[in-house]
């Protein structure tokens, strides 16, 4: 069997039922609650954020209290169904470095939470982009400062649980300190998952679930990853004021949370989608991990053997994966020219490298928000003739590796997948297709 479809419009059409599968519109209504005697305050933060807040819209009962703030990247707030009243505010922020917008927001989510009684109820809708989006730092740490911070994170080569465990413990906002504020409400938080594991606490921090990690693990990060930060917080992290609230705080007696998208979701939906086109379909998982360029060498391989060999998989057939994984910031040599892309494009850059422009084995990779990095493109495509084509314009693979500039390389020949945002995000999205 051959596959008839054009190798990139059948990964297209993998990539649109993976973030289809994730859409608000489709996977939080079941999870409503019915209104409560008192008030509903819906508060939220992250890439789907806006989305999630227009779906609650739709669907609360028109003479039901309802209403909050929630925050979400700039450009990802969709557009506004007809008929359909604002009820909740939108603010927008920065990401992934977070701006004075995510200050503004986190003093304004609660500010929207103080006051409230037991008869009364909080929403909270996250996704992933929360941490960066709701930012509000401890005592001893400027907003300054905690730029500086995230900048550091995200060229550290930390993985998204050391992150998070460093953010949760230098806010005020997140690691459960955000139910602690709502209290003595009943909080129900939504959350479509980016992060492997699904685990509640490490989407967007978890503001309003309990933190099992602790002030010396964080600690222990900012040390093992050399990250800079005042003397001050590594004291009040070392001497534990800045603990976060544990499992089995009073903070948690009524709050609830409710995962409603996942990684592992969308990867089923694109598998049955190959399926019905006639391919075989193998997952290897959601929660990959590692450099991006390293992990694709390891993947490379598999889908070379499958191609040649009819092991470990046999031919036509589409190898999925997802997870998050980390590029490491190279070093730039004196007058060299900073380069532009994120963790899809760095493990396309890698893939392309190891297929070794193997005739039957094509690729798409791309984050299912649509934004990869901090670019304009969700990702990038890998093709037989790539390297080919790629020297034929004079670029060297190698070169773009070292500068990390996947979005130099994939743009200079077309082969960026620019969707814009899909407000939505569950990760990122690895599809190779193995033609046979």
């Amino acid at each position: 069997m051959s596959v008839r479809m054009d190798p990139r419009a059948l990964l297209r059409q993998l990539f649109d039922a993976a973030v289809a599968r994730a859409q608000p519109a489709i996977v939080l209504p079941p999870h409503l609650p019915s209104p409560p005697k008192g008030r509903t305050v819906v508060i939220g933060a992250g890439k789907a954020a806006a989305a999630m807040a227009q779906v609650v819209e739709a669907h609360w009962p028109r003479h039901a209290p309802l209403g909050g703030v929630v925050v979400t990247r700039h450009g990802h707030v969709p557009p506004r169904a007809p008929g359909v009243p604002p009820r909740i505010d939108v603010l927008e922020a920065a990401h992934p470095v977070p701006d004075r917008g995510a200050e503004v927001a986190a003093r304004r989510v609660l500010a929207a939470v103080s006051g409230l009684t037991e008869e009364d109820l909080v929403v909270c809708l996250m996704s992933g982009g929360a941490s960066a989006l709701l930012t509000l730092p401890v005592p001893g740490l400027d907003f300054a400062g905690k730029q500086w911070l995230h900048q550091q994170l995200l060229h550290s080569g930390a993985d998204i649980e050391e992150m998070n465990t460093v953010r949760k413990q230098l806010s005020a906002i997140k690691g459960g300190r955000l139910a602690a504020a709502c209290g003595p409400a009943r909080v129900l938080t939504l959350a479509i998952s980016d992060v492997p594991g699904d685990d509640p606490a490490v989407i967007g921090s978890g503001p309003t679930v309990p933190d099992s990690g602790t002030a010396a693990d964080a600690l222990a990060i900012i040390t093992r990853r050399g990250l800079d930060v005042p003397q001050a917080v590594r004291s009040a992290l070392a001497d534990g004021t800045l603990e976060t609230p544990k499992p089995g705080a009073a903070a948690f007696r009524r709050a609830e949370t409710r995962v409603i998208a996942t990684p592992w979701a969308s990867l089923d939906a694109a598998a049955a989608c190959a399926r019905g086109l006639g391919l075989q379909a193998h997952v290897l998982g959601d929660a990959l991990e590692g450099e991006s360029r390293e992990v694709a060498r390891a993947l490379g391989p598999l889908a070379l053997a499958s191609a040649r060999h009819g092991q470990p998989f046999t031919a036509p057939c589409v190898i999925l994966s997802g997870g998050e994984t980390t590029v490491t910031v190279q070093p730039r040599r004196p007058g060299q020219a900073p380069g532009r892309g994120g963790r899809a494009g760095e493990f396309c850059l890698g893939l392309a490298k190891a297929l070794k422009a193997d005739p039957s084995v094509w690729a798409l990779v791309a984050d299912t928000d649509g934004i990869d990095g901090m670019e304009d493109n969700a990702g990038a495509w890998v093709a037989p003739d790539t390297l080919a084509r790629a020297a034929g314009r004079g670029l060297d693979i190698d070169d773009h590796l070292a500068r990390n500039d996947a979005h130099g390389y994939f743009g200079a020949l077309g082969d960026l997948l620019i969707t814009g945002p899909t407000f939505t995000n569950v990760n990122d999205f690895r599809a190779i297709l193995v033609t046979g």
